[in-house]
């Protein structure tokens, strides 16, 4: 056995390989060392286990394994995605893009420092939320405003600050869990306010939150479905009524509307998302909603509502450990100055072209992808396909829009392989399995994005060509 270890290659011999010098330039001395060093342990501890007769390999073969193992291994694990699932608010694909003038507004920002907390005007301390919260309530109708780093959190710093060591009544069929394990009651205990469920899973009426509330209830909440839709026998109780209940024994609503859209998305064919202005309408005296989701800006969980209850949530303790970066406000300030011009908005809002974008511009993309792709004979069929994409982000999710997509049909490999291939590619590209095919959905692809789709998939067969070698 030690006569099999002499024969492996020292740590220097391996670095002074043509493969890993090149590997020294792109990355670094040190880390590649250590990788041919745990490499090397590797290998030993294999060779030691193994039983019968042991071939090592040579140092240049050793050389190219450590080469591609520290390719793969340096490659970082946040980075650009070409989205060809159909969804377009992706969670795991980090919801929304952004619009160009969000990403200038960023990079403008963090490149040095920011009026994040002082007012340049007067030279005193100011509040972060100021570079956002006009332009929250101007498109909005809400007295004031605030932002916290996710909806989650705008959920419980208000609950937290409105309703500690207080009964909240919210109705038995909106005790939602959401991704991530979100749950409402988890939520609310965490916030110090104390559960009273009313109503059934399918009926709520007035009338239940009328005969739970006492001299210990703090608030009553309203809370988005999200991802799931109850239909048929289904009973639920508007915004309107409870401010109209509420009212009558002085205490707050709070609304948590979720998604959050400011324009209504019924033009784009997607009913019953409400905008956020009507529930300040109907009189709610808080409203909750994502910055992620509808209005296609940063992460973020935003609050508007009147300004008595706003200034109570902005001296909570929680909020400073809830409190969004400079970043974010750039961010979200620029992406709600977009929505100043609704018209403007569909146009530069990612998540509202797509929405909008025609079904025969969507054709044309698939076949011109399709057309780039027939000299390839790595699949046995590659076509464009009509079929559905979603909104996601638990938004709406019985609801689909129409699309093209392009479909590739593997002939000597399986869609699984063909799907990780795409996926940990230079580019990597993300798709959706479905009957037999690996489907990309034109809606979700970028259209700035169709050449290097092609060029990922080009480069996956040419890899997989010279594999069967």
């Amino acid at each position: 056995m030690a006569n099999i270890f002499r024969k492996l290659p020292s740590v220097n011999q391996l670095l002074e390989s043509p493969q890993l010098k090149q590997m020294v330039q792109t990355v670094n001395h040190s880390v590649v060392a250590d990788g041919v060093r745990s490499f090397l342990d590797d290998l030993r501890e294999q060779v030691s286990t193994e039983s019968g007769e042991v071939t090592i390999p040579t140092p240049s073969e050793i050389a190219d394994k450590i080469a591609n193992w520290l390719k793969t291994e340096e490659k970082p694990y946040l980075r650009p995605v070409i989205n060809g699932t159909g969804i377009i608010l992706h969670t795991g694909l980090g919801r929304a893009p952004l619009a160009n003038s969000a990403i200038e507004s960023v990079q403008k920002i963090s490149e040095g420092y920011a009026s994040v907390e002082v007012d340049v005007r007067t030279g005193e301390r100011g509040q972060r939320i100021k570079s956002v919260e006009k332009l929250l309530c101007e498109l909005t109708g809400a007295e004031a405003a605030a932002v916290v780093n996710n909806n989650a959190a705008a959920t419980m710093i208000a609950l937290s600050a409105m309703a500690q060591g207080k009964e909240v009544i919210v109705s038995r069929g909106q005790l939602i869990e959401i991704g991530g394990s979100y749950r409402l009651p988890d939520v609310m205990e965490c916030s110090g306010a104390k559960l009273r469920e009313v109503g059934t899973t399918n009926k709520t009426h007035l009338f239940d939150y009328e005969r739970a509330i006492n001299e210990e209830t703090g608030a009553l909440l309203k809370v988005h479905p999200s991802n799931f839709e109850v239909v048929g026998f289904t009973k639920t109780v508007t915004t309107k009524e409870m401010v109209a209940l509420a009212s009558e024994h002085g205490l707050p609503v709070i609304d948590d509307v979720g998604s959050g859209a400011l324009i209504d998305f019924a033009e784009f064919g997607l009913m019953d998302e409400s905008v956020v202005s009507q529930s300040i309408k109907d009189g709610a005296d808080i409203v909750l909603f994502s910055g992620d989701k509808l209005i296609g800006g940063p992460q973020c969980g935003i609050i508007i509502g009147k300004k008595k209850y706003i200034n109570t949530i902005l001296s909570n303790p929680l909020m400073r450990a809830m409190r969004v970066d400079k970043m974010t406000l750039a961010a979200l300030s620029a992406t709600l100055l977009i929505y100043r011009d609704e018209s403007r908005a569909r146009t530069e809002i990612p998540i509202l072209r797509m929405l909008s974008m025609p079904r025969e511009n969507l054709k044309l993309r698939a076949e011109k992808v399709v057309t780039q792709l027939s000299h390839l004979t790595e699949f046995m069929t590659c076509e464009p396909v009509e079929a559905d994409s979603m909104l996601g982000g638990g938004s709406l999710p019985t609801q689909k829009l129409s699309t093209w997509c392009v479909a590739l049909t593997p002939n000597d490999h399986s869609v699984d392989r063909l799907a990780a291939g795409l996926r940990n590619g230079e580019a990597s590209v993300i798709g959706r399995v479905q009957k037999d095919k690996y489907f990309l959905d034109m809606r979700t692809v970028q259209p700035s994005q169709d050449a290097c789709l092609v060029e990922s998939i080009e480069s996956y067969c040419g890899d997989f060509k010279a594999e069967a070698e």
